[in-house]
């Protein structure tokens, strides 16, 4: 890792740190400590359980993608590439946008296909996941709003992740429908500015683009031909929010509050806005989001909603990063030998 990024990683943990102890100074760090302590251990036990369960749906979403790429991998290979993939999303800013490039190298070294496949698979699965988190947060909105008024910090975030998502989504339809121009034009783009550098050759750079960028629109169009596939993973991407979603549920148990299931449902997929932030996988800015979804929705005092979304956290971020660490050094060190 060079210094800019390294520096990059620093200012967002730091920032990430910041957040927190803001969030603990404005609820109440001697309360969340005290809930946290008294939290019934089965049921913590029993949201981490849950959590595993997300991370094994995706990760054999992920596996069934790759099945449509031509890319054979085994189910317990597909569960530690994928907390690999997560561990990258974890560490990195931005979230997925700056995890992505690492967990398409890892793909490619465990399975041999090529960069740009191991790309196509991993965003495939994250535009994927879109479908259903949206689905979710309209049917959680709509019946949530069937037994208690929607209050207008609930419709200011769900206009925030609707209009981010639409934004991601209408870049990624005009790349595809003018990728031909972008295979023409962008790479020689690229190269003329890098070609500036005396350490790139700007034909040579061009062309190895060229290359690079027509590989991975044809690895997309393989995925859309495989509609069998693509239902198949839809159907394991909803199963993975809806496993979040009862391991947040499962949470709020552990430290003695029982929220309407439908809650979780809708404001798991939309506090992860906040993961596209300069932030190591969003750290620091979901669990405010989290907090500031789930005291007005939940009516849980703050200090046991941060509690329980601190184990919820626990589940889904923490355990995927020491997992996905261990996973994706020793997926790496078998790839090279």
């Amino acid at each position: 890792m060079d210094r800019n990024p390294r520096r990059g990683l620093l200012l967002g943990g730091l920032a990430a740190l910041g957040i927190l102890a803001v969030l603990f100074v404005v609820v109440g760090a001697g309360r969340v400590v005290d809930q946290l302590v008294a939290a019934d251990r089965r049921l913590v036990v029993a949201s981490f359980g849950l959590a595993l369960c997300w991370l094994l749906a995706w990760s054999i979403m992920l596996r069934t993608v790759l099945g449509s790429l031509d890319v054979s991998m085994s189910v317990f290979t597909a569960f530690l590439v994928y907390a690999g993939a997560v561990f990258a999303n974890n560490v990195t800013p931005f979230g997925q946008a700056g995890g992505e490039p690492v967990a398409a190298a890892l793909i490619s070294r465990v399975s041999g296909s090529r960069y740009e496949t191991g790309l196509v698979g991993i965003a495939s699965v994250d535009v994927l996941n879109v479908v259903p988190s949206i689905s979710l947060v309209f049917l959680g909105v709509g019946y949530y709003a069937t037994t208690t008024a929607v209050g207008e910090r609930l419709s200011v975030a769900v206009a925030v992740a609707v209009g981010l998502i639409t934004a991601i989504v209408t870049v990624i339809g005009l790349a595809w429908r003018f990728r031909r121009r972008v295979v023409a034009r962008l790479p020689a783009g690229v190269a003329g500015l890098l070609g500036r550098l005396d350490r790139f050759d700007p034909d040579a750079l061009e062309a190895r683009l060229t290359e690079r960028l027509r590989n991975f629109f044809e690895d997309i169009e393989r995925v859309g031909t495989s509609p069998g596939r693509l239902a198949a993973a839809v159907g394991l991407s909803l199963s993975g929010w809806v496993f979040q979603a009862a391991a947040l549920t499962v949470a709020f148990a552990a430290v003695g509050h029982q929220v309407s299931p439908a809650i979780p449902l809708f404001v798991v997929p939309l506090a992860y806005v906040a993961g596209a932030t300069p932030l190591p996988g969003g750290l620091g800015g979901i669990e405010a989001a989290f907090v500031a979804l789930l005291v007005p929705t939940t009516g849980v005092p703050a200090s046991t909603v941060t509690a329980a979304v601190l184990v919820f956290r626990g589940a889904v971020y923490w355990m995927p990063v020491a997992i996905g660490g261990v996973s994706a050094s020793a997926l790496g060190v078998r790839a090279m030998r």
